[in-house]
């Protein structure tokens, strides 16, 4: 039997991304002690008040269709956020839900781009924007990053990047998986720049409210415009609702009821007693919110202090987000060897760098996604590990030293 083009693509784009993790799950599985730093899945629960408001409104019979665009207090909800946000008022019909921040980049997507179409997208990305854009059968155009500079945008290759092909341009800040910014001047000069050139700017915020002191500037705020701009923001690590799948887009007017269109046929409305429990949230989870950054912020510091104390490993430091990208270059020859011998000496799966583009094929990724006494466990081991891969290779080089 045959399958699309678009099945074929996605396949092959994500093929082999996760084996380690999926080694790592399935060695956990069978009782093994692995720790997973591969996946960035909050150990960090959906507040109770939150779950309690979802168990009334089932129990209060709210099972049923929801309006497409979602309901109306959960848009408010949102309106009213990003409108104190933004300084820019915002309403309802501006703001469309969706079953999850990825469901919302997927539909977004689809009213923008037809296959062949260009998409410039700064790299490293997170790894899940991989099957969505073979899905679309987009041209990917990959501006990297400065690893050197703690993964910052360089605005002017963004420009260059563009053709005559090009359709989009797709951000995401704070970054996934590198925690960086993207300032609110560079954000407003590539508006102009794209609204100029009748191109769309994407941006994907999911990470805006887990910052580490430097303040989040949304596009909705920088940009002089919104006839071009659509920001993507969702519950899933603010809020520890990952599993609730909760999500929505923020635009004009007219962009909204296009995406609305495509939204409505293909998933016909989000759950009524999730987005009942999704406002509730919004309105009364801002001091968890704020313990929610706070402890990432912990975690991290933590991280970065010991890798910063282990020979032959660095990283970056983000500003944001619940990710470490480390640099593992001193120790192997990319991130994927360095994840398959920490899994299968160490007990620590992370996830290889290539996951997210070449710029960072030599570098792992780490999730802060476990309590610092489980991190210094891991981190234990990848200090052994890194060791043991730092003497070996001294060795090596004393042994052809003695060749030569």
């Amino acid at each position: 039997m045959n399958f699309s083009r678009a099945i074929g693509r996605m396949a092959a784009d994500t093929s082999g991304v996760w084996d380690v993790h999926d080694e790592a799950c399935a060695l956990k599985a069978n009782g093994e002690d692995i720790i997973l730093f591969s996946i960035g899945d909050p150990d960090l629960p959906t507040l109770d008040i939150t779950v309690d408001h979802a168990i009334a409104s089932l129990k209060a019979g709210r099972t049923h269709y929801s309006p497409g665009a979602g309901e109306k207090p959960l848009r408010q909800a949102i309106a009213d956020i990003e409108s104190r946000a933004s300084g820019r008022a915002t309403a309802i019909d501006q703001i469309v839900i969706h079953p999850g921040g990825t469901n919302a980049i997927f539909t977004t997507l689809s009213c923008f781009l037809d296959e062949g179409d260009d998409i410039v997208i700064p790299t490293p990305m997170y790894v899940g924007y991989q099957g969505l854009l073979a899905a679309v059968g987009a041209n990917v155009v990959h501006v990297p990053l400065d690893a050197n500079d703690n993964f910052s945008l360089d605005v002017d290759a963004v420009k260059k990047a563009f053709t005559d092909r090009t359709r989009v341009l797709f951000l995401n800040t704070p970054g996934n998986p590198c925690g960086n910014f993207i300032g609110e001047e560079q954000l407003r000069e590539l508006a102009a720049f794209c609204l100029e050139r009748r191109v769309w700017i994407v941006c994907d915020e999911v990470y805006s409210m887990i910052t580490f002191g430097r303040r989040h500037v949304s596009l909705l705020k920088a940009a002089a415009s919104l006839e071009n701009v659509v920001v993507i923001d969702a519950l899933s690590k603010s809020h520890s609702m990952t599993g609730w799948r909760m999500g929505w887009t923020v635009s004009s007017q007219d962009t909204a009821r296009r995406i609305l269109a495509f939204a409505s046929a293909t998933i016909f409305g989000c759950c009524q007693f999730v987005q009942d429990a999704a406002a509730f949230a919004l309105q009364n989870d801002e001091e968890y919110m704020r313990a929610i950054a706070d402890e990432y912020r912990v975690r991290r510091d933590y991280a970065l202090e010991r890798i910063n104390a282990i020979p032959g490993l660095s990283a970056n430091r983000p500003g944001a987000g619940m990710f470490i990208m480390l640099d593992v270059s001193q120790v192997a020859p990319d991130g994927l060897e360095f994840a398959q011998g920490l899994l299968r000496h160490g007990k620590v799966s992370v996830l290889p760098g290539v996951a997210f583009g070449e710029t960072t094929r030599q570098f792992v990724r780490l999730s802060l996604t476990h309590p610092v006494h489980i991190m210094s466990k891991a981190f234990d081991r990848i200090e052994r590990f890194a060791g043991s891969r730092l003497a070996g290779s001294t060795e090596q080089e004393a042994r052809n030293g003695d060749m030569r």
